[in-house]
């Protein structure tokens, strides 16, 4: 009984899947192949797959809700409520946005990528490190004496940054 009653919502469902696993299949093989001649790593190649698919996800079930029947005035209240709660939780929490936020940039258009040795030129603290890894919220950054510093994406983004050395990191494991 509900297969016939909802015959063509099912259509039309199986059709939007297709469609996403299509959409999401050139997705990310243009991520793939963009990080790749760029020298970007693969787990941070995995993070930004991660976040196309939830955002595509995110699109479908809005999609799914209008071709069941439901009307933009009931979306448009729950939506409402939803921002509305997510906005202060959002804005308790915007320095993980932030370098969340950073880090998506960063993936695109950072110049610099792991193993390269970089001066941040802060006027209280200033680093020169070894990048060993970029992750979503922070760089890993080694410094000369051994020491691990952990770095804000956003503030990578806001400060100076110059490249000392490029895959400074093969010497500094054998150094080592």
């Amino acid at each position: 009984m509900f297969f016939e009653t909802y015959q063509n919502e099912l259509k039309i469902t199986g059709i939007i899947l297709i469609s996403l696993l299509i959409i999401r299949f050139i997705t990310n093989f243009t991520i793939t192949k963009v990080a790749r001649r760029n020298g970007i790593n693969e787990a941070r190649i995995r993070l930004m797959r991660r976040y196309i698919t939830v955002t595509l996800f995110l699109i479908v079930i809005l999609i799914e809700a209008f071709v069941f029947g439901a009307q933009f005035k009931d979306l448009a209240v729950i939506f409402s409520s939803i921002f509305a709660i997510l906005g202060i939780a959002l804005f308790a929490i915007w320095s993980i946005l932030s370098n969340v936020t950073s880090g998506i940039i960063m993936f695109f258009n950072f110049p610099y990528k792991v193993g390269d040795k970089i001066e941040i030129h802060d006027k209280d603290f200033p680093i020169k490190a070894i990048i060993e890894d970029i992750r979503a919220f922070q760089l890993h950054l080694r410094i000369d004496n051994g020491d691990l510093v952990t770095y804000p994406n956003n503030l990578m983004l806001q400060k100076a940054v110059t490249l000392v050395e490029k895959d400074a990191i093969d010497e500094g494991i054998d150094a080592i």
